[in-house]
């Protein structure tokens, strides 16, 4: 599948879609959204199909504030690119979850959670049964959260990795 990817200039075409998922972002779709429509394209998936698959993982899926919607996009991502078709293939099911736990572990790191709450400072954030309406995108949102960080770091992570993986072994 990315055979048409594979260039010289790798990481400026990932940079490009890290910038597109934050301007994602930026422009009202929310954190998974952003993150899987930056790369959907590489698996033949057309934005708006890209867009409604992921809408549901926002704000820590359904704004209930769990696993962080950046992150969720990349698990999805990571199945894209990693994921067995066949219920089976155990060794598939064993490569497409090792790489989840090491990307999701990745990021855990570099942002010290993978909690949509932790992220968001919410200190013991209670989720309120029906609060599903999201909050009035403005300067105040952007400057008080960390999620256009969030989503420009699940993205980045993702384009690591594939780099890491498609990139020429170098025989030394």
């Amino acid at each position: 599948m990315m055979d048409n990817y594979l260039t010289n200039d790798m990481n400026n075409i990932y940079e490009d879609r890290i910038k597109k998922a934050v301007t994602l972002f930026l422009n009202g779709y929310n954190c998974s959204q952003s993150v899987v429509v930056a790369f959907a394209d590489m698996y033949g998936i057309d934005e708006e199909t890209a867009k409604r698959l992921s809408a549901g993982f926002g704000g820590g899926v359904g704004r209930m504030r769990m696993i962080c919607g950046a992150v969720s996009g990349m698990v999805i991502l990571i199945g894209l690119e990693e994921g067995q078709t066949d219920g089976d293939d155990k060794n598939g099911k064993a490569n497409c979850y090792s790489v989840v736990q090491k990307l999701v572990e990745r990021s855990r790191k570099q942002n010290g959670s993978i909690i949509c709450a932790d992220l968001l400072d919410m200190k013991g954030c209670k989720v309120e049964k029906d609060n599903h309406v999201p909050e009035e995108r403005n300067e105040k949102y952007y400057s008080t959260r960390p999620c256009a960080k969030s989503v420009e770091s699940a993205a980045r992570i993702f384009a690591e990795y594939l780099c890491e993986k498609y990139s020429p072994k170098q025989n030394v």
